[in-house]
């Protein structure tokens, strides 16, 4: 048994960095900062307007079977205007993943809460209406 024990520096592990810490590559210089709040539209938070509509492709099948209704969805605009996380709260099961396809390339204006933009959740609505034939 040695008569003193020295602590490794780092361990060498063929990996960039090494392991300090117990993280491969090493620990981080500073702490990353906080993520941005999520705030709801509401109140004095205005909705963001939008700026880029994409209408939604109405599924075949649905279209074949007359189907139509509104789909409500929740969804997150990120502070550059992005659309993240659409998820349906009410729905018509043949026509929910049209929408939430179509939802997730809208964009929007930046929403900004105290002068800074901020992520919001919001609920939009899809209506899918099947239009009458033309006359021939």
């Amino acid at each position: 048994m040695p008569d003193t024990v020295t602590p490794e520096s780092s361990l060498d592990l063929g990996i960039e960095g090494g392991v300090q810490g117990g993280v491969v590559g090493g620990l981080p210089a500073e702490a990353p900062p906080p993520p941005a709040p999520v705030v709801r539209v509401g109140g004095l938070i205005r909705e963001p307007r939008k700026v880029r509509d994409v209408a939604p492709v109405y599924p075949s099948i649905a279209r074949e079977a007359r189907i139509q209704g509104v789909v409500i969805l929740e969804a997150t605009i990120t502070p550059q205007g992005r659309v993240k996380n659409a998820k349906v709260l009410r729905g018509v099961p043949a026509l929910d993943e049209a929408a939430v396809e179509a939802v997730e390339q809208w964009a929007y204006t930046p929403t900004l809460l105290g002068g800074v933009p901020v992520s919001v959740v919001m609920t939009v609505t899809v209506n899918f209406v099947l239009r009458a034939a033309a006359a021939m």
